[in-house]
């Protein structure tokens, strides 16, 4: 299941049932899971470790060193979960020491041609990344949400459950769980991502409570919205994500 043009270091850990395709380079340790797929020209550096059934596409540069000035070769890492799509040219970069020391993606992720994900990102279940999609290093991105094409996300932001982005957004604050982002001149949120949740199974009920919420976000200035929202007595599981996803903010949220 390995073609003879790969070159694999002897103390790399790859599952028999794994298919490694033709001039792909796999370093000291790494460990490949169960049913993965190195299509071609992929190169992976350790330390990483790939869970199951991950799909990895031409030219992709898997666990390099983390692109940080202040990296001097300790030893970080890059750990990557179950069922994900890795298509063309992605990099995904090891962390560093002060960032806590690893890069994680989680499982069911398609990630398209040419996105990056920087050092020490943590991102979530079921996330998509259209192409071109750019993580500065330590971002967040919560399970479930959509980063457009030719967006880019600032270091340390936070990207909340459920939220879109539209194509071409440049991120440089925290994105509200369930809402929508799309650029103008620069990054303002249009509502809830009431579509994307219809697709999710979210039903009329959840949406309406989140829709509410959200107005009273856009009516009033933060700290308002948050003393408005915290008054209701029985708010819904999505609106308390909501407002614990603001208490926690420290880079500001998108308006």
């Amino acid at each position: 299941m390995i073609h003879p043009s790969s070159i694999i270091d002897p103390a790399a850990s790859i599952h028999p049932t794994c298919t490694i395709g033709p001039y792909c380079v796999v370093g000291a340790e790494v460990e490949i899971g169960e049913g993965c797929e190195l299509t071609s020209h992929v190169v992976v550096r350790g330390p990483t470790k790939i869970g199951k059934r991950n799909r990895i596409f031409p030219f992709s540069a898997i666990g390099l060193e983390p692109q940080d000035f202040t990296f001097k070769g300790q030893r970080v890492a890059l750990e990557i979960g179950d069922d994900n799509l890795i298509r063309e040219s992605v990099t995904i970069n090891r962390g560093t020491e002060k960032g806590g020391g690893t890069t994680r993606i989680g499982s069911h992720c398609f990630i398209m041609a040419y996105a990056h994900i920087g050092h020490d990102c943590q991102v979530g279940d079921h996330v998509m990344m259209v192409n071109n999609a750019t993580l500065a290093g330590h971002v967040i991105v919560e399970e479930y949400a959509v980063i457009g094409a030719l967006s880019a996300v600032h270091q340390f932001a936070r990207v909340g459950t459920h939220a879109y982005i539209g194509g071409g957004t440049i991120v440089t604050q925290d994105v509200l769980p369930f809402t929508k982002t799309v650029a103008r001149r620069e990054a303002a949120t249009f509502g809830i991502n009431s579509i994307g949740l219809e697709r999710r199974g979210f039903s009329k009920d959840r949406i309406t409570a989140l829709q509410r919420a959200y107005r009273t976000f856009r009516r009033m200035n933060n700290s308002q919205a948050l003393e408005e929202l915290r008054k209701d007595p029985h708010p819904t599981e999505d609106v308390k994500l909501l407002i614990e996803f603001m208490e926690k903010s420290e880079r500001g949220i998108i308006r």
